[in-house]
């Protein structure tokens, strides 16, 4: 896995785990790179909140018991971050993927030739 600069190995775990329960299937592209990459570029006090909601659902993904979280702002922030790193088309450093995009078939014309840039999220 690439260099993570906000989340230790417990929150990755976290959200590895929350990632794959909202979008089933997405760890084949490493959404928690993108997740971490997003977090360092919050400002502190939005990014302490959205590790406070990790830590929140963390167990809940992880027991099979995150649908009872699915109308609180924790779950509406993770589920933001989850789906964003999953269907931006991100693909990890080191993940075979496909992205979203080739699986769901999304082909507007040229974007099939499109090199995704992701430094702007300090990702090489």
């Amino acid at each position: 896995m690439a260099q993570l600069r906000v989340l230790d190995e417990d929150h990755a775990r976290g959200v590895a785990a929350l990632c794959e329960a909202i979008v089933p299937g997405s760890a084949r592209v490493g959404p928690v790179v993108y997740v971490d990459a997003k977090l360092a570029l919050m400002p502190p006090p939005v990014r302490a909140a959205a590790l406070a909601a990790i830590d929140r659902l963390a167990p809940a993904a992880a027991s099979g018991a995150l649908a009872r979280h699915e109308r609180t702002p924790e779950f509406a922030l993770v589920r933001a971050l989850a789906i964003e790193a999953f269907y931006s088309d991100f693909v990890a450093p080191g993940h075979a993927g496909p992205g979203a995009w080739a699986e769901i078939g999304f082909e507007p014309p040229r974007a099939v030739d499109l090199e995704r840039d992701w430094s702007y999220l300090g990702i090489r």
